[in-house]
Order: structure tokens, then C-alpha cells, then sequence
């Protein structure tokens, strides 16, 4: 589903954000991107979504090569890739059903497309009984599963989530990850970059880590660092479907 080959990303000030980047990342994966601020997570997914060129490398997603991708082309791609954000980026003089909607019309989708994949969205993030309230009569978790929503309305086949509960208190972190829990166990292929270690050493799924813009380490059932906590561990996440 996605797959970095030799990949290195220089910006123009000289900053080495990727050096030498291999990763494969399978079809219906649930994958943390972890590692401290500037170590190039960040960077990586802008990518995936072709934000970004890479310096040099093959970049593959759903079996496009990204870096080779015309920009004439880009918005086929980002049809089938979501990306959440931790500053939410919603529309502030939208509703929550028209926030979700306009990442519909701006790919020319048919207004019965819309009538229809909105409120199935809404419903899946369990925002249905607020779609006409603006963001700023939200929470910050009901905003982020506002942007949730709208990433996933056009059915993508990977979710990108750069620090979504950056924002959030505990609470409403452990909705999201619920929330992002369940959009994969519906076959969804989900990337997160995050500093949240609880969340990170709770959940216990496939932990890459980045230092310097290089991998570090590649744990199937990970921490946030190597080895287990010294603390005490939270309490489960969830069972998880096999």
C-alpha cells in the first residue's frame, strides 16, 4: 500500500529532513510514526500525499509513484489518501455537514454523492446530531472528528493523521483513538505521527521510529521508546479484531 525506496527529502536551506528512507507499510496496516519534534515524521507524510517531493527515492502509494506524479494528477491520488491535521483546519464559516460536503464538491462529486456519503460520515464519527453547528460551538474533540469525517468521505484507502490529538485532552484523545481504531478494523490503512507515548504504549500496534530523518526502529507491537515503559502501563486499548 505503501512503499519508500532509498528515499531523501533536503529542503532548500539545506535541512536533511529524510535520509535514505525503505519502509513498506501493507494493505489494512495500523502503523504510529514516532520520534521527537524535527526528527522528520511530519515531512514523511507530506509525501505520501505529494505535498512534497522527495530530493531522490521512489515514493509508492496504491501503486502510484508519487514522486514521478504530475501535478495535473494529484487530486486523483488524494482521493484515495485522507489527512488529518492536530490544528483541525475546519472552515470556520461552515457547518459541520457543510465542512465534510465541500471536500466532496471540490472533486465535481454529484449532489446525490454528497446527499448521500455525508451523513453515512457523520454518522460513522457520531456527529450526526450536531452537523449544523459551526466549529466554534464545538469541542476540540468534536472538531477533530469533524476533520476525520471529512477526510474520510471520499472513501480513501489511507487515513494520514500528523499529531491529531495534539490538541485534545485525554478524554477526548481516547475518543479519536477509538474513532481511528474502528475506521481500520473496517479495512482502512492508518498512519499516525504522533509524540503521544501513552497513547502509543496503550494501543501496542507497529511503531516506526525516526531520529535525524533516518529509521531507527521498526517494532511490530511497539512502544513509544525501545522496550517496554518503566512505568506503569495504561490500561488496554480495546480487543482487536485479527
Amino acid at each position: 500500500m505503501i512503499s519508500l525506496r532509498g528515499v531523501s527529502l533536503v529542503y532548500a536551506n539545506g535541512t536533511r529532513a529524510l535520509d535514505a528512507i525503505d519502509l513498506e507499510i501493507a494493505k489494512g496496516s495500523f502503523v504510529f510514526l514516532v520520534g521527537h519534534s524535527g526528527t522528520g515524521k511530519s515531512s514523511l507524510l507530506r509525501l505520501l500525499y505529494r505535498e512534497q517531493l522527495p530530493t531522490r527515492g521512489e515514493v509508492t502509494v496504491d501503486g502510484i509513484r508519487v514522486d514521478r506524479l504530475r501535478r495535473s494528477r494529484v487530486p486523483l491520488l488524494r482521493r484515495n489518501v485522507g489527512v488529518v491535521f492536530q490544528d483541525f483546519k475546519l472552515l470556520n464559516d461552515k457547518t459541520v455537514w457543510e465542512n465534510v460536503a465541500f471536500a466532496l464538491q471540490v472533486t465535481g462529486a454529484r449532489t446525490k454523492d454528497v446527499m448521500r456519503q455525508v451523513p453515512r460520515v457523520l454518522d460513522l464519527v457520531g456527529l450526526s446530531h450536531k452537523s449544523r453547528m459551526f466549529p466554534s460551538e464545538l469541542s476540540g474533540g468534536e472538531q477533530q472528528r469533524t476533520a476525520i469525517a471529512r477526510a474520510l468521505v471520499n472513501n480513501p484507502k489511507i487515513l494520514l493523521c500528523d499529531e491529531p490529538t495534539g490538541n485534545l485532552d485525554p478524554a477526548n484523545t481516547n475518543e479519536v483513538m477509538e474513532l481511528l481504531h474502528r475506521i481500520n478494523l473496517k479495512g482502512t490503512t492508518v498512519l499516525i505521527a504522533t509524540h503521544n507515548a501513552l497513547v502509543v504504549d496503550r494501543m501496542r500496534r507497529r511503531v516506526i521510529r525516526l531520529e535525524d530523518g533516518k529509521i531507527v526502529a521498526d517494532e511490530e507491537r511497539g512502544y513509544y521508546l525501545a522496550g517496554p515503559p518503566s512505568r506503569e502501563a495504561p490500561a488496554p486499548a480495546p480487543a482487536q479484531s485479527a
